[in-house]
């Protein structure tokens, strides 16, 4: 048989990839990113549904892509499915306590 014949040239192109910091956003953008007002978001920060850091009353928060897409998950909860602003306290405590629970069982397989 005849053994292929390849005409073409290849080239090896290198890429240079940096490594990106992940998102940072104040208050202000966070709630405009939500479409909400960023009150709301004051008041979602006292309640502490972002976690203890963030409830601080004279801290300025800061959110990461993680947090908003928290925040977005609570916004629609709360406009699609009617959950109040209370209970959505008691989900994000619960969703927290859950991803400790399965952070410790991956601790305790891993061992």
């Amino acid at each position: 048989m005849n053994e292929p014949v390849f005409l073409e040239k290849y080239s090896l192109t290198l890429v240079r990839v940096t490594e990106v910091s992940p998102a940072a956003y104040s208050l202000e953008e966070a709630a405009r990113l939500a479409d909400m007002h960023p009150e709301l978001l004051r008041y979602y920060c006292r309640l502490g549904l972002f976690g203890a850091a963030r409830a601080q009353p004279g801290a300025e928060p800061i959110f990461d892509d993680d947090a908003l897409f928290e925040l977005r998950r609570f916004e629609h909860y709360r406009r699609h499915h009617g959950v109040d602003r209370k209970t959505l306290r008691l989900i994000s405590s619960l969703r927290r306590e859950v991803e400790r629970l399965e952070s410790e069982v991956r601790f305790l397989r891993g061992r």
